[in-house]
């Protein structure tokens, strides 16, 4: 069990779809890695989504599908920035853990 850092929210769910925390005084654990790996590809494929998104919204000829498609994927690859952000917010005491679970 660890003392000196606030846990940390994980960028992933349980699979009943609650928050995820880590509990540890190190910060190059492997649980940490692994989630500041799984932070960055989340960032790089929420880049890749928004480019994507930009693209069907400057198409006039896009049509319903196109656009619900890229509206779907935005708001799952926000809903991923969004925890990543109240996860680095607890970590630098700035957010509470009642706000960061809600995301």
């Amino acid at each position: 069990m660890s003392s000196g850092l606030p846990p940390r929210l994980l960028p992933w769910l349980s699979p009943e779809g609650n928050p995820c925390w880590l509990s540890t005084d190190d910060p190059d654990s492997r649980m940490s890695r692994l989630a500041d790996d799984m932070e960055d590809e989340q960032i790089e494929c929420g880049e890749q989504v928004w480019a994507g998104s930009r693209a069907v919204l400057a198409d006039r000829a896009a049509g319903e599908w196109a656009v619900r498609s890229a509206l779907a994927r935005t708001s799952e690859s926000l809903g991923d920035v969004l925890r990543i952000a109240h996860s680095r917010g607890l970590r630098m005491g700035r957010e509470s853990p009642e706000n960061a679970a809600q995301n």
